[in-house]
């Protein structure tokens, strides 16, 4: 039903995630994360949003991510139908898998990220997400991209895919979150977003925005673009 892959930029510290499905929202149901903690992808036959939440509290208190996932999986009888992946800010992750996910179902853990899926087309899906997030010519988000489009290119969801979403969050910038609900082409909707975010207008009234290191930053200016404002 769907793939998604975690990961973190060991050189900026900016955790991520992207995942595609052939269902809607894709966004809105698995990725969720918090600046210098951890993120997270919560999925499967029977995807439980608060997984997401569970595993982030956990995280921020200091545990890690493995820790943290098999905290939260282990008191939910309902965990066979569900799938789990997470990656803290130190670089560890956590992932699982139910056995009541439809098949190809699984996850692997590569160098700096985690790729998890159900439904999917074979293993294949997994191996190509992570070996095209591993090659280091692209930033963080288009490496996470990159996965998104191997994965598919691979087989990806059985059923076809509606929506897509990408996740990245980091301490000295505002948080990308950016979503494709439903779509015939949801991965290259996501493409163009992500250049639409890349635009001289848009990247400069994002510099404006408060983030974790600089909490009260403001423009000098007092002023915000017409495409930035909101």
């Amino acid at each position: 039903m769907t793939f998604s892959l975690l990961a973190r930029d060991p050189k900026t510290g900016a955790l991520g995630g992207v995942a595609a499905t052939g269902n809607l929202c894709v966004g809105g149901w698995v990725l969720a994360g918090t600046a210098g903690v951890g993120v997270v992808a919560a999925q499967g036959q029977a995807p439980s949003t608060l997984w997401r939440e569970q595993v982030q509290v956990r995280m921020k208190s200091g545990v890690g991510a493995a820790q943290a996932v098999a905290a939260v999986v282990d008191a939910d009888p309902g965990r066979e139908h569900r799938q789990l992946t997470a990656f803290d800010a130190s670089g560890d992750p956590g992932a699982f898998t139910g056995s009541a996910n439809g098949d190809y179902k699984g996850h692997l853990v590569g160098n700096e990220c985690v790729a998890s899926g159900n439904i999917l087309k074979g293993a294949a899906v997994l191996d190509e997400m992570v070996r095209v997030f591993e090659l280091p010519s692209l930033s963080f988000e288009n490496r996470l991209l990159a996965a998104l489009v191997a994965g598919q290119r691979a087989g990806g969801d059985e059923r076809g895919i509606l929506s897509a979403a990408l996740l990245v969050v980091a301490e000295n910038s505002a948080p990308l979150t950016l979503r494709i609900d439903h779509h015939e082409a949801p991965i290259e909707a996501l493409e163009e977003l992500l250049k639409k975010t890349r635009e001289t207008d848009y990247r400069e009234w994002l510099d404006t925005v408060p983030t974790k290191d600089e909490p009260h930053k403001f423009s000098a200016g007092g002023q915000a673009s017409k495409s930035g404002a909101v």
